[in-house]
């Protein structure tokens, strides 16, 4: 049986007590101008207390044209200081480790929450998105600094920079929605070219101790599989990070492209070379069962959202019964708010199909 409690060490800063991650969880909890609210900050701290190793915030915008939700935690000015310092002081006193996940929604912004057309890499007329300039985008990179280095003010251990879901680094990785033709555009180098520079940028600008993870997904957003592999081959073995996060969906399906669909997504990651970066994988991951099995499979730790979501304190459940499932949904909103879910997050779970139980199946 694989060993979900073993401590996990990282290149820079403090080892994890265990392998078990808060994954970054959108959750519209916080206040229009991005500063974090109670809710927020006891949802998050409520899973320090409950045993994860690491806690992460949500995607959190490094600009406020980056918003990609309302109620979206900022990290893109000072005035966001004091929330997020007692939030990193709260996770700490725990025993977990902290970490600001840093966003930039791109293409996916709406206008009518930001008020201006969304930016990507290139023009895209079905979203009306606009192509930022060069000048724009060297600001991005310099944006996505600045915020790891005020996380770093704030008191986390680290952060981790979200390149996935067909967010503004993921548009940049995909050859459909990025067709610039200067030095972040063209090859998978160039197109990657954004996503390195970051990465160096903030190692030169925070301490030696720092953590830095990079969250990926293989699929979906005009990406292809064999050239985001390649992507976290780099990544894995540049040692400029201390965690490559890998959002799977589903760890054990196979890859839809039927060129590598002979063995499970997870696979095809965990058999990379890493030196000393460690490798965590995300999706559904609902039970201790599957938790040791991603292990088994070769990732270092787990990521957990779902399982997080339905229970503050996973990892001691999993402790206490190493047979251990998650709820089974639907679930009450009562089961939820004692999760230490707030109002809007208990009505964003709403929209989520099966997960809460309706009106109409509680009268019955």
């Amino acid at each position: 049986m694989t060993d979900l409690f073993a401590p996990l060490s990282f290149t820079r800063g403090p080892a994890m007590k265990n392998r078990f991650m808060l994954a970054p969880l959108t959750n519209l909890q916080s206040y229009p101008d991005g500063k974090i609210s109670d809710d927020e900050h006891n949802w998050l701290s409520h899973r320090a207390t409950g045993g994860f190793g690491l806690v992460m915030t949500c995607a959190a915008h490094v600009q406020r044209i980056g918003q990609g939700f309302p109620g979206q935690l900022g990290v893109f000015s000072d005035d966001h200081l004091p929330g997020l310092t007692r939030l990193a002081a709260a996770i700490k006193a725990d025993g977990s480790l902290s970490s600001v996940q840093l966003h930039h929604a791109g293409l996916r912004s709406p206008k009518e929450l930001t008020g201006e057309a969304p930016v990507g890499p290139s023009e895209d007329a079905e979203t009306g998105t606009r192509a930022l300039s060069l000048g724009e985008v060297e600001q991005l990179i310099e944006d996505f600094i600045a915020a790891a280095v005020r996380a770093e003010k704030a008191g986390f251990d680290g952060v981790e920079l979200h390149g996935a879901h067909g967010y503004i680094l993921c548009a940049f990785l995909s050859p459909e929605t990025n067709r610039r033709e200067d030095r972040y555009g063209g090859s998978l180098e160039n197109r990657a070219r954004i996503v390195f520079e970051i990465i160096k940028g903030v190692r030169e600008r925070t301490g030696s101790g720092f953590q830095l993870g990079l969250r990926l997904s293989p699929e979906r957003f005009g990406l292809r599989f064999a050239e985001q592999r390649e992507v976290t081959r780099q990544m894995l073995a540049s040692g400029d990070l201390d965690y490559v996060d890998m959002s799977l969906w589903d760890s054990f399906k196979a890859p839809v492209e039927a060129e590598f669909a002979g063995r499970p997504l997870i696979d095809w990651f965990t058999d990379l070379p890493r030196g000393d970066t460690r490798l965590g994988v995300a999706g559904k991951l609902t039970t201790a069962e599957n938790c040791r099995k991603a292990l088994d499979h070769g990732a270092d730790f787990v990521l957990l959202g779902r399982a997080a979501i339905l229970h503050h304190d996973f990892p001691k459940k999993v402790a206490a019964d190493p047979n251990f499932h998650a709820a089974s949904l639907p679930v009450t909103r009562a089961h939820l708010e004692a999760e230490r879910l707030g109002p809007v997050f208990v009505n964003y779970m709403n929209t989520w199909k099966g997960f809460v139980v309706q009106e109409e199946e509680v009268e019955a």
